[in-house]
């Protein structure tokens, strides 16, 4: 038979077609079996769950290095050093049994005695070590309600609020005194519960905080919102209506600037220590104006005290919880800038000693206060030079106790040297006898 041209060319288009399907079919087989392989050969380079198990929890990651959290892969289960095989022979030495000695409490003797005890006591053992329901008696709450607000901290808060008060160059009101505590510190308990309320999940991974109440559930959600409701508003209305309004909006603002500022700025950048510390630095400032009912100079010179303070007492504080701050997730000069941690205590610590030579230019103590307030700064900004010049765990704490005495001794110098200015003469009122009207 005779082909014709159209059928030849069919026949090598096919024939071309089957050689490149044959050898794309080799390839493909070859692919195939080299992934099966790898497969087998490497298992701990498979994506599992444990790979993403790092999504469960939100850490605290710094990009140039150091900490840093990853995934632990799968670990590959180890294998028997002792094969099954024929010819080996294992000798086995038999252990003698070792006779409990009095007093002496063997690991396991535990169940034993638990079956040899009558029924009821075995009952009672077992259920003791049952989870049980957590129930705060009445009495019990006076004791949550002070953890709740940091009552420590409170009275901290109060304590600078009176000594700007003490500070103001007027006559000393005490009623006037009382209800600018009163209302100052019931801000502060405000303040306090709702940053324990904002923070319960992070509190609970964090050995410093874990037995707060909102923690261990001794008291609900609702309960700790209502008892912080139950202080703010009273509190910024006292200071409002009965001590004067200015007081009153500085209150308010820094019950605004330590929730919803401070609170949520822990876990996003390292500038929360900045705006904590102006959280710090606004009650002895409440303090002046409770006194005076005016922003002077001087009630920023006492709040830049306390701002400055702040820092050689929390950095050093927080050097030693470095890895609880790192589990709860919170992002702290200490656990991301060590380095900037260490110079901003000692830059703060030193200029401690410059706002002290302040106080005389504003007329606000004599020239002896800077003299004789040297000494107690010299000391701190010396441990805050070991700390940056060495931080460890003991230069921290030492850095630490010195600022716990020496903000008070500080404050106690300074109202010892207080300026007190001359009261005008329009001010003071004749006393006028009233029997020489009679007569």
């Amino acid at each position: 038979m005779f082909k014709t041209p159209g059928s030849r060319m069919a026949g090598l288009i096919g024939a071309s077609l089957n050689q490149k399907l044959l050898a794309s079919t080799q390839r493909n087989h070859l692919c195939v079996r080299s992934l099966i392989q790898l497969c087998r050969s490497e298992p701990a380079q498979w994506i599992t769950f444990q790979h993403l198990n790092f999504l469960k929890r939100q850490y605290v990651t710094k990009n140039i290095g150091g900490l840093s959290q990853r995934a632990r892969p799968k670990q590959e289960p180890v294998t028997s050093m002792l094969d099954d095989r024929d010819d080996t022979v294992i000798q086995i030495q038999q252990i003698p049994t070792i006779k409990p000695q009095s007093g002496v409490v063997v690991p396991g003797s535990e169940a034993s005695s638990l079956q040899d005890e009558p029924e009821a006591a075995r009952q009672a053992h077992l259920e003791a070590r049952q989870w049980k329901e957590l129930r705060v008696e009445y009495s019990d709450l006076p004791g949550v309600y002070a953890r709740l607000s940091k009552i420590k901290l409170t009275a901290l808060v109060v304590t600078t609020a009176a000594a700007g008060y003490a500070m103001a160059p007027v006559p000393f009101d005490p009623v006037t005194f009382v209800l600018a505590s009163v209302g100052t510190g019931l801000s502060s308990c405000m303040a306090n519960s709702i940053n324990q309320y904002f923070e319960v999940p992070f509190d609970s991974n964090m050995n410093r905080t874990k037995n707060r109440p909102l923690v261990r559930g001794q008291i609900s959600p609702l309960h700790a919102v209502s008892f912080a409701l139950a202080c703010g508003i009273p509190g910024v209305t006292l200071l409002t209506l009965a001590v004067n309004p200015l007081t009153g909006f500085l209150g308010a603002l820094n019950i605004f600037l330590y929730t919803c500022c401070y609170t949520p700025l822990k876990r996003l950048s390292i500038t929360n220590t900045w705006v904590g510390s102006v959280v710090g630095a606004i009650p002895p400032i409440m303090g002046w104006t409770a006194a005076m009912g005016t922003l002077d100079p001087g009630a920023l010179l006492l709040g830049g005290f306390l701002y400055s303070w702040q820092f050689p007492h929390f950095n050093a504080l927080s050097w030693n919880l470095r890895e609880d701050y790192s589990r709860g997730g919170y992002r702290m000069m200490s656990v991301t800038h060590p380095a900037l941690c260490k110079r901003v205590a000692l830059r703060h610590s030193v200029g401690l000693i410059g706002l002290s030579t302040l106080c005389p230019v504003l007329d606000v103590t004599t020239w002896t206060f800077p003299l004789i307030s040297l000494p107690i700064n010299l000391y701190i900004s010396y441990l805050a030079f070991r700390f940056y010049h060495h931080a460890d765990r003991q230069n921290a704490r030492k850095l630490f106790f010195c600022s716990l005495w020496h903000l008070p001794m500080l404050l106690l110098l300074m109202l010892t040297c207080k300026k007190r200015r001359p009261v005008p003469e329009d001010a003071v009122k004749p006393v006028v006898n009233p029997l020489a009207l009679q007569s």
